[in-house]
């Protein structure tokens, strides 16, 4: 049977994934107080654990960009979500800082294949001027992943445990990948997929010039390391993804240390940060997309976004760390700064899909991921030092602070380092393997 509109069901299933994905990701943060206090762990030990993910997203990233260029977006998927899947559940056989660690580096790993996967599928199904809002949904993911997570692991908790949260939020992925396997296949393979659609999905393969751009199947590191527009997704991705980790990992714990929140039941705090993720990410998607529409060169509706979100993430941080003393005021500044965040990354993530051939995308995508777990490898070593430092003081907010004031400086560098890198960076026509 023919289906219109097939493209925004992929577009769902690429959003349940990454809510899988986030909800995975974010358990270990919620359980925080609890395994710390069962294993005795310090702030640098959670710190280490976060960067023993981070180092294996890494190495996943650059290694499930060129597999999922390689096998095709349907395959690729599919082995990304049997590996975290699998990793997750592993959590609730640990005993040790070793064994969360060693389950951090699975479920890291696995979990790279995600954002590739996802960004070519938007690339194979949609033409140019509905990538940004494609990408802005199932990005929106990573937010309500957080949300999801907010409720089940209160819930699963109460009846079985640590162990079962670990053990049953993993088992979801297996779940998705029914339906991921049933549905999804490239529009010229799609059998559901009416000719209309075809053509309308097929329909802008020309650049902004005019020019057809070409590639084959796929392009050497190398070669897409000499490119200053790689560079500029790097730089979007290394300098900024960190920050989203420590938001996604530290928050919890910076609500009960700052506010004495109870993370034991549903925090409506937490949710309602969370939840303005999602709408950040959709509205900086199709804010962008609004741009184009009206005339804007892609790219510089891309960096007009990107330059808003940045100046709006200064003057958030350096509010939260200078003048909150209200729980809810902190609420809502910090709801701002996520949901703002999710529109940079909506727009660093479609930059890629602007700036070179589809073949390549994934590879692009996960060269700039990986770049931005590196970051993640670092910075949590550097929050949890400097959150130990002002815990042995008994000023432990004053140490949240000062990591506050220096993620709101890093959005603005971040930007004018992308921008210096593609104010004349040509256009791409062709890429050698």
């Amino acid at each position: 049977m023919k289906i219109k509109n097939y493209r925004w069901i992929i577009v769902s299933l690429l959003f349940t994934g990454t809510v899988i994905n986030y909800l995975d990701r974010q358990v270990i943060g919620l359980l925080k107080p609890t395994l710390e206090a069962e294993f005795s762990w310090s702030e640098s030990d959670f710190g280490s654990l976060m960067s023993a993910f981070s180092f294996a997203y890494a190495i996943g990233l650059l290694i499930s960009g060129k597999f999922i260029d390689k096998v095709g977006t349907k395959i690729g998927y599919s082995v990304a979500v049997v590996v975290w899947s699998v990793a997750g559940m592993l959590h609730a056989a640990a005993r040790s800082v070793t064994g969360f660690g060693i389950a951090r580096a699975a479920l890291g790993i696995g979990e790279a294949g995600n954002f590739p996967a996802a960004v070519k599928a938007v690339s194979e199904w949609f033409p140019r001027k509905e990538r940004a809002l494609a990408t802005g949904i199932f990005n929106s993911g990573t937010a309500v992943g957080s949300v999801v997570a907010l409720i089940l692991v209160p819930l699963i908790m109460q009846s079985y445990g640590w162990q079962g949260v670990f053990v049953i939020t993993g088992a979801l992925g297996f779940i998705w990948l029914a339906f991921w396997l049933f549905f999804y296949e490239i529009p010229s393979r799609q059998k559901r997929l009416t000719k209309d659609e075809l053509l309308y999905i097929e329909g802008d393969k020309e650049d902004e010039s005019g020019t057809q751009i070409q590639a084959k199947s796929s392009a050497s590191w190398v070669k897409l390391f000499s490119l200053r527009q790689t560079w500029a997704v790097i730089t979007g991705k290394l300098l900024i993804d960190p920050i989203f980790w420590f938001f996604g990992i530290w928050l919890p714990s910076y609500f009960s240390a700052a506010f004495n929140l109870n993370l034991k039941v549903i925090s409506w705090e937490l949710m309602t940060i969370y939840a303005a993720t999602t709408v950040g990410s959709i509205a900086g998607g199709y804010f962008s997309s609004v741009l184009i529409k009206n005339g804007w060169p892609t790219l510089k509706a891309r960096k007009g976004v990107l330059l808003i979100v940045a100046i709006l993430e200064l003057i958030i941080m350096i509010a939260i760390a200078r003048f909150v003393t209200d729980k809810w005021v902190a609420v809502g500044l910090i709801a701002v700064a996520v949901a703002v965040h999710q529109a940079w990354a909506t727009n660093v993530f479609t930059m890629a899909s602007d700036m070179f051939p589809k073949e390549v995308v994934s590879s692009v995508v996960g060269i700039a991921g990986m770049s931005g777990a590196v970051g993640g490898i670092l910075f949590p070593l550097l929050v949890g030092k400097i959150l130990d430092i002002y815990k042995a003081g008994g000023n432990l907010t004053g140490g949240y602070n000062v990591i506050f004031t220096i993620c709101g400086i890093t959005y603005l560098v971040a930007w004018t380092i992308i921008h210096l890198l593609t104010r004349r960076a040509p256009k791409i026509e062709k890429l050698a393997t």
